[in-house]
């Protein structure tokens, strides 16, 4: 099979096509023949040599995948050849073949093409995980939401208004602050030319209930900051540095919490709780359309290197897929 490598850290132009043995389903899992595959944030970093994959998950990268089952594991039940489904994988998701745990398995939702459905399963178990799990975002809450127009952006603002909060987002151009506001979002706010914490004071009594913060130590101060009494900062990125000051007296007396976490390292069973909730909560509103995939650009598999170059231009809103097919 083809599969995207990088045999040496580098520029996008590390991306190369390569070839290895077709994998076989182990007994708890599902082989895949890939249609469609999601990029994400951290392919950038596993290409320039940050990220590697987990012990044991195939090292080229990919963490999202559409496709159909080629074959199935003794002790999956679930799913059977034929089925058309998107996968939430460890790595080696640029590839022509993929073998996963069937729990990180998902039926395609609806009518989905396979492109829309290799946008779904990274951002939406990051943000069920991130915004309603840990961040235990109500209705009637507020969230800001920072990188608003990335797929996880696209997804939050999505989710979070369907299920009745109030939704805030940064964006880094007047266009993408539209875009979002097309989304949900009551406000997108343009961080080239506005301060987020100066912009949520002006429009709301007490703060924002939930950050979703990508960005990181830049942020810190300014999240907490912004953090209505009992607020919940959550962050799963630190494009903005890995390191930040903080008022530690604000803190005590608003009764913050401040956490984040990853997804790539957690355990099967917990991918497999998260399933269940996307399963429940999710998926029917993606199915009937109340939350919609948005692509941004489609690229040919053998053009991975451009699209690489493409995502860290920042000039996407929404995902970028791989073309297997």
């Amino acid at each position: 099979m083809r599969i995207l490598d990088v045999p040496k850290p580098g520029g996008p132009e590390a991306l190369v096509l390569a070839e290895r043995p077709v994998p076989t389903a182990a007994q708890d899992e599902v082989l895949i023949k890939v249609s469609a595959a999601g990029l994400n944030r951290a392919d950038i970093l596993q290409r320039r040599g940050f990220y590697p994959s987990p012990p044991g998950a195939p090292p080229n990268p990919g963490l999202e995948v559409a496709g159909t089952v080629a074959a199935v594991g003794k002790n999956v039940s679930e799913f059977q050849v034929g089925d058309r489904v998107c996968a939430l994988v460890q790595g080696g998701g640029y590839s022509e073949y993929c073998a996963v745990n069937a729990h990180q398995v998902l039926p395609i939702p609806g009518k989905l093409s396979m492109i829309e459905a290799a946008s779904l399963p990274e951002a939406y178990f990051t943000v069920w995980t991130n915004v309603f799990e840990i961040g235990r975002l109500q209705p009637g809450e507020r969230i800001l939401v920072h990188g608003g127009s990335s797929g996880i952006g696209v997804a939050a603002i999505q989710l979070a208004t369907v299920l009745g909060s109030e939704v805030f987002a940064t964006a880094g151009s007047d266009e993408k602050c539209r875009f979002c506001e097309s989304l949900g979002a009551v406000r997108g706010i343009n961080y080239k030319t506005e301060d987020f914490a100066s912009v949520i004071a002006g429009m709301t009594f007490q703060g924002a209930n939930v950050v979703l913060d990508m960005v990181g130590g830049a942020y810190l101060a300014r999240n907490v900051q912004i953090l209505a009494p009992e607020g919940r900062l959550v962050t799963i990125a630190t494009q903005g540095g890995a390191k930040g000051e903080i008022d530690m007296m604000r803190m005590m007396q608003q009764r913050l919490t401040i956490t984040g976490s990853t997804l790539r390292t957690r355990s099967v069973e917990f991918k497999k709780s998260i399933k269940a909730k996307l399963l429940q909560h999710v998926w029917p509103l993606i199915a009937t359309g109340r939350v919609k995939p948005v692509v941004d650009r489609v690229v040919p598999f053998a053009q991975g290197a451009q699209a690489h170059a493409y995502m860290e231009s920042s000039e996407h809103k929404g995902k970028i897929v791989l073309n297997l097919e």
